[in-house]
C-alpha cells in the first residue's frame, strides 16, 4: 500500500527517500528524475506492469507493519493476470505485499497457468538493514532473468 506521501501525492513512490525509482531507473535505463508519468511508460515499455496488492486497507502512518489485517481489501490482480497472459513472474516490494497476496489471492490464481512469486527486499528506507547496492543487486537479479 503507498506510503502517506505517495497518497497524498497520487504517485507511487513518491518519497524520496525510497530506492524505487533510481532501481528501476537503473534497470530500465531512464533517469529517476524524469517526469513521473514518463517513468510509468518506461516501465510499460521495459516490460513491467506496477500495482499495489491491496486497493484498500487501515493503518496509522505509511509503515505496512501498522496495516490492519481485518481492514485489507485486495485489488483485481487476478482479473489483470487473466487480461494480460503473457505475466508470468510477480515480484513483491517487501515481505508485507508478498503476505497480503498469498492470503487473500493466491488461491484465485488461474490454475492452468504457472506463475513464478519473488520476494524482494523493500525499496523502503525503513528497511535499513539492507543498503542501496545490495537492494538493488537483488532486484536487478530477479527483474533480468
Amino acid at each position: 500500500m503507498p506510503g502517506e506521501r505517495s497518497l497524498r501525492e497520487q504517485r507511487y513512490y513518491a518519497y524520496p527517500q525510497n530506492s524505487f525509482w533510481p532501481i528501476m531507473a537503473s534497470i530500465c535505463g531512464f533517469s529517476p528524475e524524469t517526469h513521473y508519468a514518463a517513468r510509468l511508460e518506461a516501465l510499460k515499455a521495459a516490460g513491467f506492469a506496477l500495482w499495489d496488492v491491496l486497493q484498500h486497507c487501515e493503518r496509522q502512518g505509511s509503515l505496512d507493519s501498522a496495516i490492519s489485517t481485518d481492514s485489507e481489501i485486495p485489488n483485481k490482480i487476478i482479473e489483470l493476470l487473466e487480461k494480460h497472459q503473457t505475466i508470468e513472474r510477480i515480484c513483491f516490494n517487501g515481505a508485507r505485499a508478498e503476505t497480503s497476496f498469498r492470503r487473500h489471492l493466491l488461491k484465485a490464481l488461474p490454475d492452468a497457468r504457472q506463475f513464478t512469486l519473488i520476494r524482494l527486499p523493500s525499496t523502503s528506507p525503513a528497511h535499513a538493514g539492507m543498503g542501496f547496492a545490495e537492494k538493488f543487486e537483488v532486484w536487478r537479479d530477479a527483474l533480468m532473468r
